[in-house]
């Protein structure tokens, strides 16, 4: 039995979420079903590097499962993405020791949000960005803001009252904010983030561009340790996992 380790990007748009559920269409469920008729109908379990929330997007979403299927390592990907939907593509594989976890190896993670800012909507990105109103006009002053979030800090704040994670520090490395054309791009690197963390730091941020709040407010937010001092939850499509780190690159080809 070999235990395999994906790099695979989804279009979440018409997934309800990564983790199976009772009723709704998910990633793994989905990806799931491919292994199942990969391996003629046998189950085979998955485990992922995290969740991800319905309408949210992956580039770089890490998941392992185990087989004993004799597909050579490069011929892997192929074959998944022949039973896959559209929606879901295998991009990299690598093998990995069989007491290897995905989800508790991370060493640290990169996620991306992207906002509309033009006046117009636009059908073609209505699923893949978040265009709030009022605009945003102070991406300065948003930047300023970001400054107080880096570090190890308590993001009670900035967590979902639905997690039972008990533990709410976590350190952010890197918050980017880049402007292209009529998009900004808000690119979060830490060592783990929480439940909806990303996105209501997000739209925190937001109520800074509108000047809603000061960026110094950022500070109080934090010590404040409670989810009413934070903004709103920024929607789903505009978010997207894009990378997850390991100790070693685990998909370093050998030249």
């Amino acid at each position: 039995m070999t235990r395999y380790v994906c790099r695979v990007a989804y279009d979440g748009t018409n997934f309800s979420g990564y983790q199976v559920q009772a009723n709704g269409r998910t990633v793994q469920a989905t990806f799931e079903q491919s292994l199942k008729k990969l391996h003629k109908g046998a189950v085979v379990e998955s485990k992922a590097s995290g969740r991800t929330d319905a309408g949210v997007h992956a580039k770089g979403q890490m998941i392992q499962f185990d087989s004993d299927l004799g597909i050579a390592l490069d011929k892997w990907p192929i074959a998944l993405n022949a039973v896959l939907p559209p929606e879901i593509a295998v991009v990299d594989i690598a093998t990995v020791p069989s007491d290897f976890h995905v989800r508790y190896d991370t060493t640290g993670k990169e996620y991306r949000y992207r906002i509309l800012r033009g006046r117009q909507r636009d059908v073609f990105k209505r699923n893949y960005t978040y265009q709030p109103f009022p605009l945003i006009d102070d991406v300065e002053g948003m930047r300023e803001a970001a400054r107080h979030l880096l570090g190890s800090h308590d993001f009670t704040s900035f967590c979902s009252p639905r997690t039972d994670v008990e533990d709410k520090v976590r350190t952010i490395t890197e918050i980017e904010i880049t402007e292209h054309g009529d998009e900004l791009l808000l690119r979060f690197r830490g060592s783990g983030f929480l439940y909806q963390m990303v996105r209501i730091l997000t739209g925190t941020l937001v109520e800074v561009g509108q000047r809603k709040r000061t960026p110094a407010s950022l500070k109080d937010i934090i010590q404040a340790k409670d989810r009413d001092a934070a903004g709103p939850t920024a929607p789903g499509q505009g978010l997207y996992l894009w990378d997850v780190f390991y100790e070693t690159d685990l998909f370093k080809k050998e030249t």
